[in-house]
């Protein structure tokens, strides 16, 4: 594991492409003239997880409506991401970063403790990353409930 810092306002976004739950490939770049709402969770089909992207799916319009696109990311599977998807009717595309490339240059690849064990796994997190690829905002710790309110509120303070 490298230790990536969390980029921070005013930084480029780390490039990346990675498939999505549809099997396509993504890239940021493909997203340059929108902004782009890029949400890291733990893992699909778990309660947190769960709300968070509901939550995002139910606000999709009005992201659009400001030019943005929301995407989700974890370590899940395209096929796991598939099934969560059709489960829960989401609207939003879900990126698989199985190796946590991605997760690790977003510094959302962190150390966890947990009932006294410590493991690496997904911190909740979010980036609000401008047209140009700049990050305008980062949520480095998230909880779920509430969350995609309180990003398109600041989508909107900034757009």
């Amino acid at each position: 594991m490298m230790d990536f810092k969390i980029p921070t306002p005013g930084e480029p976004a780390p490039s990346f492409c990675l498939k999505s739950a549809s099997g396509s490939d993504v890239r940021l770049e493909d997203h340059r003239g929108k902004w782009v709402v890029l949400y890291f969770y733990p893992k699909d089909n778990t309660p947190g997880c769960t709300v968070e992207a509901q939550e995002f799916s139910a606000l999709k319009d009005q992201f659009a409506a400001l030019n943005a696109v929301v995407l989700g990311m974890s370590p899940d599977s395209v096929k796991s991401h598939q099934n969560f998807t059709g489960k829960h009717e989401l609207l939003v595309d879900l990126l698989s970063d199985p190796d946590h490339q991605v997760l690790e240059h977003f510094g959302a690849w962190r150390l966890k403790k947990n009932y006294g064990k410590e493991y690496m796994g997904v911190a909740r997190s979010t980036f609000l990353i401008d047209p140009a690829g700049v990050v305008r905002h980062a949520w480095p710790e998230v909880k779920a409930a509430g969350h995609a309110a309180e990003v398109l509120a600041k989508l909107q303070s900034l757009a």
